[in-house]
């Protein structure tokens, strides 16, 4: 009889035991149910390795916080904007200067922070899009020379070089000859440039052509792969700050942030991480040592998260 009563005790405990972890299991299948699911982000990308590069590594944080990503490459630098604004992709990373003048039509402005805050509250205003943070990284205009030629005359900034013209030879892709932002705005800032020599060569061949000892300057952007090598290249200072600020910074469709709040918080971080000398060494990986962009991205994420 006694064992009669335990074993009733015993199944009616197991019964218990059972009842519950069934209730627990259906309560906690109703709160998953109930919680949103993280929204679906679609990057976009401009078509050179700097961009993508950086969009990689937005995608890889947000991955990392649980948000499906879909990756949307390679688009023209002249319709990205557009994308943007019509929905067919949620963020990608951009530039104060291409905001300020290319995008918005603005004046020339030189102060970083004036810049960011003129394209942070007109893109608000115009677009429905808000600029996350900024990052220390500035790919803007600039001009290199050769860091024996540099050294041998001491010269460091533009002004330097302006004054050392007449025994440099220059290395233009031509339109820089023309462009406000090229020579006639320089001059208007730093003096007349009366190079010993002027020619014509293609952008890709401008790193071998002072290599190769057929001209002492040329224009370039500030974070281009080569620039690692700095027993070869010197990229000089713009000490009269005439280019204006190109940094770079995410930026994000208004619905996107309202409906996934902490995803300011996950883009700032990247950004955080990000300056010049280390933009111009990730670049440099996939430009110079021919690695895949992704697998560099991927493998500096790793540093930073």
């Amino acid at each position: 009889m006694k064992n009669k009563k335990l074993l009733s005790a015993i199944l009616l405990v197991i019964i218990l035991i059972a009842g519950a972890i069934f209730v627990f299991g259906r309560n906690s299948q109703a709160k998953k149910a109930d919680e949103p699911s993280k929204s679906v982000i679609k990057i976009g990308s401009k078509d050179f390795t700097e961009n993508l590069i950086v969009a990689e590594l937005y995608a890889l944080a947000l991955e990392d916080k649980g948000y499906k990503v879909e990756r949307l490459s390679n688009i023209s630098s002249s319709l990205i904007h557009q994308s943007l604004i019509s929905d067919e992709i949620d963020l990608y990373p951009e530039y104060t200067g291409t905001g300020l003048l290319s995008i918005l039509g603005k004046s020339l402005e030189t102060d970083p922070k004036k810049v960011y805050q003129i394209v942070k509250d007109a893109y608000k205003e115009q677009f429905q899009v808000t600029w996350l943070d900024y990052s220390k990284a500035n790919d803007g205009q600039g001009l290199v020379i050769r860091t024996e030629v540099a050294q041998k005359l001491g010269i460091s900034t533009i002004s330097d070089l302006q004054q050392h013209a007449s025994e440099l030879r220059f290395a233009s892709q031509g339109e820089f000859d023309q462009r406000d932002d090229g020579i006639p705005g320089l001059t208007k800032t730093y003096g007349v440039f009366n190079w010993k020599s002027s020619k014509v060569y293609d952008n890709s061949l401008k790193y071998s052509v002072l290599e190769n000892d057929e001209a002492d300057v040329t224009p370039a952007y500030t974070t281009e792969g080569q620039l690692v090598n700095k027993d070869k290249f010197t990229l000089l200072e713009d000490d009269k700050q005439f280019w204006p600020p190109y940094n770079l910074a995410p930026v994000v469709r208004d619905q996107v942030l309202e409906d996934n709040p902490d995803v300011a918080a996950i883009l700032n971080k990247v950004s955080a991480s990000l300056d010049t000398e280390t933009i111009t060494k990730l670049n440099a990986k996939v430009d110079v040592d021919g690695e895949d962009y992704s697998s560099v991205a991927k493998e500096f994420y790793q540093t930073i998260k």
